[in-house]
């Protein structure tokens, strides 16, 4: 059906394109305006089907994919008819075929423009990426074509899947998958921050939340040292306590998080209230590569860019920012210290998560680059951290795609946003906290 109403949208918009000619051969004036009916309903109502979509951006991502599906079909018509009368017309009817083209143009930039806008402002998987290439290739004839192409792809492919993803979680909603015993505590990695409009997990939480959990967030600085932010974190369990009541919390820390947090649990008197702690791609054995730096870097540089890093820190929140004790305790030789110094505690259930990189170009700015770096000096790695430094407690989890992409450092906790082919992010940690639900915790 869908096909049908295509072609037939396509062909209308060839007829409204070819009014002049239509009138010059006889067409009658109700026809004309039959078309310029059906044209105009067409560009306020591309495609009754999207009206089902669950969300009014999803509706309008697809009505604006459905236009561009159109302006390809109608354009591809019109070249041809173009083409085919201008031999015949161009000598006898220059006039008429002139118009004809003006005409044409106009048109299609009405649909054209109608879908783009649509998908440009409500899509969130073709990112800033191809809407800059977009805009570039818009101008190169063969080239605008082919990467409109890939727009509507994968703005497509995102109604499809943020659709699905709402209705399986309304059906699945009164079954409470995330409803733990115990609240979440998610724990950021260093050089970020908990902010309430841009959330360090992406699309996690509000995924969990809408299967029954119960979420609270580490707050603590965004670079000190493993102690420095351990002790925040022992405080910020405290104060969830106090709040709620709760006897004790589940951890799910990123990267440096995972240490300041079993740091807190082993060293700071957590373990009591600490029920289990997640660990996600958190450099358990350091980063060879750290070493390598800190020792190779000029300390002048390094204080250089310490104390730039400690005043953006500061601005954006941190009271007291450490960068290079933060740097530091990332080391592979500051690990090994730490790894003995600090134990898992009896009765706290641990586990891992780690994730790899299957090739550079499959993460963002910076991980594409420090992704080559990493590999050099310890192996295959998410960009940032190597794949045998992930493992830690009774249970690891290694995740990876079939194909050549992987999942990045960043990819692991959503940061982008990023619908990812063979990982589905938000139904992962759906997943992972439903197995504490059904440990009891």
């Amino acid at each position: 059906m869908k096909y049908v109403r295509r072609a037939v949208c396509g062909i209308l918009t060839v007829l409204t394109a070819n009014i002049p000619f239509l009138q010059v051969h006889g067409t009658g004036t109700v026809w004309i305006a039959l078309c310029l009916a059906g044209f105009l309903t067409m560009n306020v109502i591309p495609a009754a089907g999207s009206r089902k979509l669950p969300k009014l951006r999803l509706r309008i991502c697809a009505g604006g994919c459905e236009l561009l599906l159109y302006f390809l079909i109608s354009l591809s018509i019109s070249v041809i008819w173009l083409a085919a009368t201008l031999p015949s017309m161009f000598y006898k009817e220059r006039g008429m075929w002139f118009a004809d083209l003006l005409c044409v143009i106009l048109v299609e930039a009405v649909v054209f423009w109608n879908g783009i806008l649509r998908v440009y402002l409500t899509s969130s998987q073709i990112g800033v990426k191809w809407r800059i290439i977009g805009i570039i290739c818009g101008w190169i004839p063969i080239a605008n074509l082919i990467v409109l192409v890939r727009i509507i792809r994968l703005a497509s492919e995102e109604c499809r899947f943020e659709s699905g993803k709402i209705w399986s979680t309304l059906e699945r909603a009164s079954e409470k998958l995330c409803q733990t015993k115990y609240p979440l505590l998610m724990v950021h990695g260093v050089f970020f921050r908990d902010y309430k409009y841009l959330n360090y997990w992406g699309r996690i939480p509000k995924q969990l939340e809408a299967h029954g959990a119960k979420i609270f967030y580490g707050n603590h600085q965004s670079a000190a040292s493993v102690a420095d932010s351990g002790a925040e974190l022992a405080e910020r369990i405290r104060e969830i306590l106090r709040e709620t009541g709760c006897e004790k919390v589940n951890i799910i820390a990123h990267s440096k998080g995972g240490l300041d947090t079993r740091y807190a649990v082993g060293m700071l008197g957590m373990a009591p209230f600490t029920a289990s702690l997640t660990t996600i791609n958190t450099p358990h054995r350091g980063c060879v590569f750290a070493d390598y730096l800190l020792d190779k870097i000029p300390q002048a540089v390094k204080d250089k860019v310490s104390g730039t890093y400690n005043a953006a820190l500061k601005k954006a929140g941190d009271e007291n920012p450490d960068f290079m004790a933060a740097v530091t305790d990332l080391t592979a030789s500051a690990c090994r210290r730490f790894n003995e110094e600090v134990k898992d505690v009896p009765g706290v259930y641990y586990q891992s998560v780690g994730s790899k990189l299957n090739i550079a170009s499959g993460g963002r700015f910076p991980l594409n680059f420090s992704h080559h770096l990493v590999q050099y000096f310890d192996g295959p790695n998410d960009g940032l951290v190597s794949e045998t430094s992930f493992p830690w407690g009774e249970d690891y989890t290694f995740l990876t795609t079939s194909g050549k992409r992987g999942i990045s450092h960043g990819d692991v906790i959503d940061l982008n946003r990023e619908n990812i082919k063979d990982f589905d992010v938000r139904e992962f940690y759906v997943e992972l906290v439903n197995a504490l639900k059904r440990k009891g915790l």
